[in-house]
């Protein structure tokens, strides 16, 4: 009865039918895969002809001409070659505001992050009911650009590091926030349990049956995150946040003249990002993976 069964299933007919049904499948997936390849292309297209329309140059017509600054100023900066270190040196300072906002921001974000992602992940919360607020409340802080924060704060407090600061640590907190609860979900609860039974408060089950199982995670990220404030400090300074952006743009407005100043402020930073990323990739390394680098 059963190899009956089974011979029928094999018949010719039965086969043809489930190859016929799967090439269905397989072009239809092709059609559809097309169809929303074809209009993420035309939405690409329609959105670059409107962009260049409304821009105040044409990009075609201004393509060639992309390269005219770089040379203009590396041109000038090899001219004065012999001053670039006195100029690093002069702008030094303000690298490490740059440096000191990074740094301030993420701590400040980084620990704020922390206590919204344990009070937003599922099973550690204290308040259970206001999960949804706590992570509502973390997608707005990292959906608000920080530039934007920047310039309103800019315009309530004034130019300076404390307005970049603030607007840097409220998009970290919303960043890391999320990706600590996710790390958070998948800790192991029986420590907690086994502290809720001795009587032990929220904050005591998060410090001591959470964070030992989270933390090499948590800096990992924090580091990461570390990384890319150094450069969004060196771009706020663009709109009067102060450190090395702010005296980036004061060259670069400047023009022709003082294109050794702008260069010798690209290389202190492309200089500094690049230490801090292989410093922070080897430390996170050693988090992630237990090494004894």
């Amino acid at each position: 009865m059963t190899d009956a069964a089974l011979g029928k299933a094999d018949s010719p007919a039965t086969l043809d039918a489930i190859q016929s049904s799967y090439m269905v499948q397989v072009q239809r997936r092709r059609l559809y895969g097309g169809l929303t390849l074809m209009i993420f292309v035309l939405l690409m297209v329609s959105g670059f002809v409107v962009a260049d329309d409304r821009n105040a140059g044409g990009f075609w017509d201004g393509l060639h001409q992309i390269g005219d600054y770089p040379a203009a100023v590396l041109s000038e900066a090899w001219a004065k070659r012999a001053d670039l270190p006195a100029l690093m040196q002069r702008f030094f300072p303000a690298l490490i505001e740059t440096i000191n906002i990074a740094a301030v921001s993420t701590l400040i974000g980084a620990c704020a992050g922390l206590v919204l992602s344990l009070l937003s992940t599922r099973g550690l919360a204290r308040w259970p009911r206001l999960i949804p607020v706590f992570r509502r409340l973390m997608d707005v802080m990292r959906a608000v650009p920080e530039i934007v924060i920047a310039l309103v704060l800019i315009f309530v407090l004034g130019g300076g590091p404390v307005p970049a600061m603030i607007a840097i640590a409220i998009h970290t907190a919303g960043a890391l926030g999320k990706m600590f609860s996710e790390v958070a979900e998948n800790a192991d609860l029986k420590p907690v349990e086994g502290l809720a039974s001795t009587g032990a408060t929220w904050s005591q089950r998060m410090w001591l049956g959470i964070l030992p199982q989270v933390a090499p995670n948590y800096l990992s990220y924090a580091l990461l995150r570390f990384e890319i404030n150094i450069r969004a400090s060196a771009i706020l300074g663009f709109v009067g946040a102060g450190g090395l952006g702010y005296e980036l743009r004061n060259a670069m407005a400047w023009g022709p003249g003082r294109f050794d100043e702008a260069a010798a402020i690209f290389i202190l930073l492309f200089g500094t990002i690049v230490f801090f990323d292989q410093l922070s990739s080897r430390y996170r390394n050693r988090l992630t993976e237990g090494g004894h680098a």
